[in-house]
């Protein structure tokens, strides 16, 4: 079943829509359709890709671990002691 939905959107932004649909040819409701089975379903957990899973855990709230803390606090030592 099929429905009807009324979406306010600036003129630019529709243009741009009908364009990018047309370089596809599909329709400009298809277009939205596609792009709205991409969004996840609430009862999904959300999954990171790959490359963002990679940098979780690079900062935390806590700060920084003692080993970073050290190589920061060596390399600023070792800028201090070169531009003396």
């Amino acid at each position: 079943m099929q429905s009807q939905l009324i979406v306010d959107l600036d003129d630019a932004l529709i243009k741009k829509a009908e364009n990018w649909a047309q370089m596809r040819q599909i329709s400009l409701s298809e277009a939205i359709a596609l792009l709205l089975q991409q969004l996840p379903s609430s009862d999904q957990p959300l999954t990171l890709s790959p490359w963002t899973q990679s940098l979780v855990g690079l900062f935390n709230s806590e700060g920084e671990t003692s080993q970073e803390s050290q190589l920061q606090q060596q390399y600023i030592d070792y800028l201090e002691e070169k531009y003396r």
